[in-house]
């Protein structure tokens, strides 16, 4: 599991290398096109959780504390947890580099927040949203 656990970074840190450091290359703007990108990390996630499902369908449609985290104290549901925590948070990412693209924000404002999105998932998303509720409404 640890090799597995450390490997999946690699499936995301491209997208995120582009969406930070070259948010206007033409490239980035081809990588990120399609949702498809995701599907590396989330082929590797369903590798994992599918062949534990009677353990995690039990635990996670009632979710109680002490099953959740018997579960997230394994090695394997720690890099399953890991895998969701990856194509989620590039999930958002690429929400907030695209509608940022869309809405002219600098990437001097949107590339710390997608580094913020990266580390803190839901932290960064909720910048986001405040940055942007802040310019002109859609």
């Amino acid at each position: 599991m640890s090799t597995v656990f450390s490997m999946m970074a690699l499936l995301v840190m491209p997208l995120w290398f582009a969406m930070i450091f070259v948010p206007r290359a033409r490239w980035t703007a081809a990588l990120l096109r399609s949702p498809l990108v995701f599907l590396p990390i989330a082929l590797v996630y369903a590798a994992l959780v599918v062949p534990d499902l009677a353990t995690v369908l039990p635990a996670v449609m009632r979710p109680e504390l002490p099953q959740i985290a018997e579960l997230l104290g394994t090695e394997r549901g720690a890099t399953i947890a890991w895998a969701h925590f990856l194509a989620f948070d590039a999930f958002v990412g690429r929400w907030v580099w695209n509608d940022a693209q869309e809405r002219g924000i600098s990437p001097w404002i949107s590339g710390p927040i997608l580094f913020l999105v990266l580390m803190l998932g839901p932290l960064g998303l909720a910048l986001y949203l405040a940055v942007r509720s802040v310019g002109s409404p859609r």
